[in-house]
């Protein structure tokens, strides 16, 4: 699960299942008319692995105690996680025609105490490592065995902040804390690379304490294994590097910075992206 080049993502065909995710988040970004589509789409693996497979929790219940978190921290791909969340029945799919708008309860930012099953009100980057320092924390304080999943983008960990809670969660060995960068590579001005690059990034995390690994963030298989893995080591917090595809599905917004996010679609534009994600026969 190491050495991830960028040229190694592969361009293999969207599933029945990520394909009606990525409908989801078009069915929002029709809603509102407006949203962050290169962001979204890069995540759906990510959160579909995790709300699928791994995660612990209770739509009717999104304050049930012992529930896993989960940290959207790139809170403007919340699209994608919206997407999620009406899936999964925390609130009516009909939100996201109301996506943006003032008589609905989804916002360009996730926001916590208004949208159920939003862990942190994230928009601000850099902030959602440190809040879910916190929660892991007070997890092993009154002894839960909640797991803490924390979700940053590749750009968003420019923040000194991010590498501050990094190090607090080394010297307090939260195995209970997953760090999941979405690596997509390109930010909202431009190529990670040439804004301010990351590599070696995985020595990074490993030389802050972490048990860290990258993976092919649209491979559902690499994912499972290694989010069931989680805690990887019994002393360490975990930190997954997904390499992933900006706008992943969407073959004009695919590694297109231009797609960071679009507003005002036309109906050609709206066509081809609902035939891109056409399920399969």
């Amino acid at each position: 699960m190491t050495g991830i080049a960028s040229s190694s993502v592969q361009p293999a065909l969207l599933d029945e299942r990520s394909l009606y995710l990525r409908q989801l988040v078009v069915r929002g970004l029709v809603g509102g008319n407006r949203g962050h589509v290169g962001s979204s789409m890069s995540l759906i693996e990510i959160l579909r692995s995790l709300y699928d497979e791994v995660l612990r929790f209770q739509p009717d219940q999104p304050g049930w105690p012992e529930r896993d978190r989960c940290i959207l921290s790139k809170g403007h791909g919340c699209l994608a996680l919206y997407a999620l969340l009406a899936d999964k029945g925390f609130f009516d799919a009909e939100e996201l025609d109301r996506f943006c708008h003032v008589d609905g309860i989804l916002g360009g930012h996730p926001e916590r105490g208004k949208v159920p099953g939003v862990e942190a009100s994230t928009g601000a980057l850099g902030h959602g490592l440190s809040i879910g320092v916190g929660m892991a924390l007070a997890a092993r304080m009154q002894n839960r065995n909640s797991r803490v999943f924390v979700v940053m983008g590749d750009g968003e960990i420019n923040e000194g902040s991010v590498w501050e809670a990094a190090m607090c969660a080394g010297k307090h060995k939260l195995s209970n804390l997953c760090a999941i960068v979405d690596y997509n590579k390109i930010q909202s001005a431009g190529p990670t690379e040439e804004i301010q690059t990351l590599e070696p990034l995985l020595d990074k995390w490993t030389s802050f304490g972490f048990k860290a690994v990258d993976v092919d963030g649209h491979d559902m298989s690499a994912l499972s294994d290694v989010f069931k893995s989680v805690p990887i080591a019994s002393n360490r917090p975990t930190a997954v590097i997904c390499h992933t595809v900006k706008g992943k599905g969407i073959p004009f917004a695919e590694n297109n910075p231009k797609w960071h996010h679009h507003s005002k679609f036309s109906p050609e534009i709206l066509t081809e992206m609902n035939e891109a994600l056409r399920t399969p026969a």
